[in-house]
């Protein structure tokens, strides 16, 4: 069996991402399993694993776009900024109409500051651990951008909100930022995660990609496995291009990319037209994954290799290109 790919989970509500991770571990019997963006434990949704070879492309798998349905909780902030926290402050609920004022302020690009207890590392340590252990941590904002951002329902206190967000944005700062802004307090309530990139949890749409039901079965997760194709480049929207059989040897072989094979291969693909972090994935025209490519320099052929996926067999200009295992 080929353990190299992606498997798209819907993580339940009191599960740990590293938990959800271990079931496919057993299942795809195997140790190599990564993530590409984790889930709080009160949080549910899309949560793609990467499996053997792939979990390198984590990178590149995480730095997408990503899609929420959230319930605010106004009038409690808790320490950890969600339900499982202990509360802090307390304020009055906000009206409706103080909600919606202040929403415009956190569409598009802004500072924000990361929850203390998070992943984030501050001094070789986590901010989470640090906290627990009764540390004062103090977090630095970090840029993020909200693409969309809407109030879908509102009982008070909880509002029900849909996000689309920039990699790095966290739904809990954003619940109690708005709150702050709307003269009360806040924490998330629940979260859910509906898309990274266009893989979504519901059919149609613009997702392009659907997941029906929670994969947890051993027979779900081994037949969940995917893998690395064109398809998975097209839906985290990176350009793919096609090697003939001795640039796609040349690449599986780690070659430099300035060595004779790619001379006419890159001479094709006008580099200055592209943005300065330009990257490709590269496929042999036999259809495998050789791995991706980046462009350094703002001008010129100048390539560096992201990744090398796999090697390919040397009969490859024969038309019988394999990847190894």
């Amino acid at each position: 069996m080929d353990r190299n790919g992606y498997v798209l989970l819907d993580k339940s509500v009191g599960e740990t991402s590293f938990a959800a991770l271990d079931r496919v571990k057993k299942a795809l019997d195997t140790k190599k399993v990564g993530h590409t963006g984790t889930l709080d434990k009160f949080a549910s949704g899309l949560l793609i694993a990467l499996v053997g070879r792939a979990t390198k492309l984590a990178p590149w798998f995480s730095n997408c776009n990503k899609r929420y349905e959230g319930i605010i909780k106004f009038g409690e902030e808790t320490n950890t900024l969600d339900i499982e926290g202990v509360v802090i402050a307390q304020a009055p609920v906000p009206t409706k109409e103080a909600i919606l004022e202040v929403l415009p302020r956190f569409r598009g690009a802004f500072m924000q500051t990361p929850p203390v207890y998070s992943a984030i590392h501050v001094k070789g340590a986590r901010a989470s651990a640090l906290a627990r252990g009764g540390k004062m941590v103090e977090m630095q904002e970090r840029p993020v951008f909200i693409h969309e951002l809407e109030l879908v329902d509102y009982e008070p206190p909880f509002a029900a909100i849909r996000v689309f967000c920039s990699k790095g944005t966290y739904i809990r700062s954003l619940a109690r930022d708005i709150a702050l802004s709307a003269g009360s307090r806040g924490h998330l309530f629940a979260l859910r995660r509906i898309q990274i990139a266009r893989y979504g949890m519901s059919k149609g749409g613009e997702t392009g990609f659907w997941v029906s039901d929670a994969v947890s079965a051993k027979e779900d997760i081994v037949g969940a496995l995917r893998p690395i194709d064109r398809a998975a480049f097209d839906a985290i929207g990176l350009p793919v291009l096609e090697a003939p059989d001795a640039v796609a040897l040349a690449l599986s072989q780690g070659k430099k990319p300035t060595s004779f094979e790619f001379r006419d291969f890159f001479r094709n693909f006008p580099v200055e037209d592209w943005n300065f972090d330009a990257v490709m994935g590269v496929f042999h025209q036999g259809g495998g994954f050789i791995g991706i490519i980046e462009k350094i320099g703002e001008k010129g052929n100048l390539w560096r290799y992201g990744y090398v996926y796999g090697k390919l067999s040397e009969n490859c200009g024969k038309g019988t290109a394999t990847s190894n295992a």
